[in-house]
């Protein structure tokens, strides 16, 4: 399980507790997304996220923003297409720090594997009404394609959820990106620890 939490869907007051029940359910990273804040905004709630992670034992990437990701501190950074190239985010970050890219094709899938990234994410894999994107979702057939030239970790996102999840790691991703599967609306009444832990048990039954 890749848990994404996006400022979207948080306030500054849910996203620590839902840092720490990511923590405490076994996750080992999360990412925090902002594309609508601004770059104050999206730092201040940088510097509260990495602090509780931290605090927890638990890893923090920043989605797009390499100086956001230095100033406060992050564990990495992950980047699309469009943006800062992972040559010049490992010249900010450094060699330690965790890096990924999006990837939505073969021929994205297959420059990925030349570049200095830990992680390559894959996507939408499904239909997904979470992000737009100007994508196809590749469906299972298209991801079982990009595996076979992909050597790196790979990490599928877009429209997964708890039915659909198994066949993902049947062909051998890694790791599953989430993002509303984290919602409260989408976690009831069993909460978000609950609901992770109910992720991070799939692995264990493949």
């Amino acid at each position: 399980m890749y848990p994404i939490l996006d400022a979207e869907f948080e306030t500054p007051s849910s996203l620590p507790l839902k840092i720490i029940a990511l923590a405490r359910a076994g996750c080992q990273l999360v990412q925090l997304r902002a594309k609508n804040l601004s770059a104050k905004e999206f730092m201040c709630w940088a510097e509260m996220a990495v602090s509780v992670a931290h605090q927890n034992g638990i890893a923090l990437v920043i989605n797009d923003r390499a100086d956001i990701a230095l100033f406060c501190g992050a564990d990495g950074l992950h980047v699309g297409q469009e943006d800062m190239s992972i040559s010049a985010a490992r010249r900010v970050l450094g060699s330690d720090a965790i890096i990924g890219v999006s990837t939505h094709t073969v021929a994205q899938a297959s420059r990925a594997t030349q570049m200095a990234v830990d992680y390559v994410a894959i996507g939408p894999a499904f239909v997904t009404s979470t992000k737009l994107s100007k994508y196809d979702p590749l469906g299972i057939n298209g991801i079982r394609n990009i595996r076979a030239i992909v050597d790196k970790p790979l990490v599928a996102i877009g429209g997964i959820n708890l039915d659909l999840a198994p066949s993902l790691l049947e062909i051998g991703i890694d790791g599953l990106a989430v993002v509303s599967a984290l919602t409260d609306s989408a976690c009831g009444r069993v909460g978000l620890q609950s609901t992770a832990r109910k992720w991070l048990s799939l692995k264990e039954v493949m």
